[in-house]
């Protein structure tokens, strides 16, 4: 959780696309879009009940762990099933069962040994074993040109200690370099992986990861580690606590919750620190004169958060092992921020401007604790659009964690940060009805949102969760007042927080991988809701107007005026030449009345090998020209095949419609394969 005295553009990197296997969704998709004139409107969906065999079970540790053991035994059967290479192997990270004994198994790959970067996949398989579907970060063959590498591990090093002095580290030297196969983004490539410590400039614990092309020494992608966020509390009032007794002395560790202890590190910045401890079982004074109240507010909200996932997914901790994390308060001096680490598996909170507000609300709580499960499901990377979902997974966890813990004193709402007054002004640190009202948070998808810090990008996602859970428009909630646009302007009608987060946390644990990206977003969650609810839903329906309001995809039929209706047509393939002059491709659209909706649908198929150099436009008839994507030097990923949702009520729905695409850089090529224009 970033504070906003500390927010900053993450460096420069390239965006990623994601290759999603779920041929039954993308079939059902598909089959709503129509060529030529439309047909009847289908009969209104109702409200779909949980279908009981796509719930997950809620497995023991042991349960798990011995479905972990089957799945690593039978792993290279698995690897044979699917195609993979002589020189791949799987890993067994994690386990899902359905109730109807479907099991969603998460694997990491290696390639000759090595680690493979953006090689995650999930596979689904039936009670036979058969596999029915499989989801990839990345749908490239997997394959180096060599495994000798042309650049010393030396200048890796040295190139990483250089980008982690952008992040104000001091260190002279990486904690660790190793050779890694990168496979997130276009071809995979030999590279090192370099991890450089320390601390960041604001006092945040640095864990900078570069990757670096082995052959030419490249810098390919880089991300941080650290994902950043009787008692008597600050800010929940007087809660129960589960504590520990030992002899005459208490303890404020949580023996019912896998052992979750609270520790004290008394303004030091490494370490545990001390153990709250003391000879009665009344913490802190709900002031910041006494230590421990901050104790107090991080122990109640990592049992609120355990609680939480537990009662509402069937999850038994941060990594569904029974096995609790820790928390560390009182980190650095007037330390503006909270934050997740791995290499710990703990959370740690800073005391805010001048010590005076800890960062230990129960929203925040709820966050961190919520990057530990991503990154023991998904492992969205903590950049670009992964790395925006990875944030509103835990803005959206922390929301369910604060709504579920029905505190009078802190009562839910859709404000991250409320309480702890980080902005020095009682305003909340991000907005999820309306992200942008934060200063910098993207309200909807636009071409580039990855390149924002991950805190703002995540601002896609929030709202589209807010938009699914409440709907759009005016209303008061718990005594907030929320008033939540939409990118089309049409009205979403919400189904519910608890469909909502439903559907997002089957999402995360069995659909989305390493290298999600907001289209692969919109598909893992149409998927879920879909097997959660049925594809004919008003559940799955929602999930589609509630994307397309953030600019992802296309409404759904009669889902408030969007998608579905007339679809016009061309797939007359267009040469794209290298950093050469506009190309057009027209369809004529006629027999329509009056203008053009504001949600027309533009879905383009472009096949290139470096998609950042492409701008492309769409000309409307009166010959005014629409954005669809901007160029971007630093968008190597390959193709483009993307919906685009465009405000055209000023243009006369009939004459002639032109797709405009120009290559404005050199050495790569591409090919217009059709383009699509759809009227809701």
């Amino acid at each position: 959780m970033r504070s906003s005295s500390s927010r900053r553009r993450t460096p420069h990197t390239a965006r990623r696309t994601a290759t999603v296997a779920l041929a039954g969704v993308a079939a059902l998709i598909a089959a709503a879009v129509q060529s030529g004139a439309a047909s009847a409107a289908p009969a209104k969906p109702g409200p779909g009940k949980v279908n009981p065999a796509h719930v997950a079970v809620r497995l023991t540790p042991s349960q798990r762990a011995e479905l972990i053991r089957h799945a690593d035994a039978t792993k290279a059967a698995t690897a044979r099933s699917l195609g993979l290479g002589a020189k791949e192997r799987l890993v067994v990270k994690d386990v899902v069962k359905d109730a109807d004994g479907t099991l969603h198994t998460r694997y990491e790959r290696t390639y000759a040994g090595l680690p493979v970067l953006g090689g995650d996949l999930v596979v689904d398989s039936n009670t036979s074993a058969k596999t029915m579907e499989v989801v990839r970060a990345t749908g490239t063959p997997l394959k180096v040109a060599g495994l000798t590498p042309a650049v010393s591990k030396a200048a890796a090093e040295k190139q990483a200690v250089q980008r982690a002095k952008a992040w104000g580290g001091t260190k002279s030297a990486a904690d660790s370099v190793r050779k890694v196969v990168w496979a997130a983004t276009g071809k995979p490539v030999l590279a090192y992986e370099t991890v450089v410590g320390g601390l960041q400039d604001d006092g945040t614990p640095n864990r900078l990861h570069v990757i670096t092309d082995a052959a030419t020494g490249k810098k390919l992608f880089e991300y941080q580690g650290i994902e950043t966020g009787v008692g008597n509390t600050r800010y929940s009032g007087q809660v129960t606590l589960t504590t520990t007794q030992s002899g005459s002395t208490y303890t404020l560790t949580d023996g019912a919750r896998g052992g979750h202890k609270t520790y004290n590190l008394n303004h030091g910045s490494s370490g545990t620190g001390t153990l709250f401890s003391q000879s009665n079982d009344t913490w802190g004074n709900g002031t910041t004169s006494n230590a421990a109240t901050a104790g107090a507010d991080a122990h109640y909200g990592a049992q609120e958060t355990w609680d939480f996932y537990k009662n509402t997914f069937g999850r038994s901790g941060i990594r569904n092992d029974g096995v609790g994390a820790y928390s560390r308060v009182h980190y650095g001096n007037s330390y503006v921020n909270a934050f997740w680490d791995d290499g710990c598996f703990c959370m740690t909170y800073g005391d805010g401007s001048n010590n005076a507000d800890p960062l230990t609300s129960i929203d925040v709580a709820g966050h961190e604790m919520s990057h530990g499960v991503t990154s023991n499901t998904a492992g969205l990377e903590y950049s670009g659009e992964s790395g925006g979902l990875n944030e509103a997974t835990s803005d959206i966890m922390g929301t369910g964690v604060e709504f579920y813990a029905n505190n009078s004193s802190d009562v839910g709402d859709y404000l991250i940060g409320e309480k702890i007054d980080i902005n020095g002004d009682g305003t909340p640190l991000r907005y999820m009805d309306k992200p942008s009202k934060d200063g910098g948070s993207a309200d909807s998808w636009y071409d580039g949102v990855g390149d924002l810090d991950v805190h703002y990008s995540s601002g896609v996602a929030n709202h589209f969760f807010y938009l699914l859970s409440e709907g759009s428009g005016a209303k008061v909630i718990n005594g907030v007042s929320y008033d939540s646009p939409t990118a089309d302007g049409l009205p979403v009608t919400g189904i519910g927080r608890d469909k909502a987060l439903q559907i997002w946390y089957r999402a995360l644990t069995t659909k989305f991988t390493s290298t999600t990206d907001y289209a692969g977003a919109r598909t893992g969650t149409l998927a879920a809701a879909g097997e959660l609810y049925g594809t004919s839903s008003t559940e799955y329906k929602a999930v589609q107007d509630a994307w397309a309001a953030v600019a992802v995809g296309s409404r759904s039929d009669g889902g408030g005026g969007g998608g579905g209706g007339t679809t016009y047509e061309s797939n007359t393939q267009v040469a794209i030449p290298d950093n050469g002059p506009a190309v057009t491709s027209g369809i004529t659209v006629s027999g329509r009345s009056g203008n053009a909706p504001g949600n027309l649908q533009v879905s383009v198929d472009i096949t290139h090998t470096w998609r950042g150099d492409l701008v492309i436009d769409l000309v409307g008839p009166s010959g005014t020209a629409y954005r669809l994507k901007n160029f971007s030097s630093s968008d190597s990923a390959d193709n483009v095949k993307q919906t685009y949702t465009v405000n055209a009520s000023a243009e006369p729905a009939n004459g002639t419609w032109t797709l405009r695409v120009q290559d404005q850089a050199t050495y790569d090529t591409g090919t217009i394969n059709g383009w699509k224009l759809t009227f809701p």
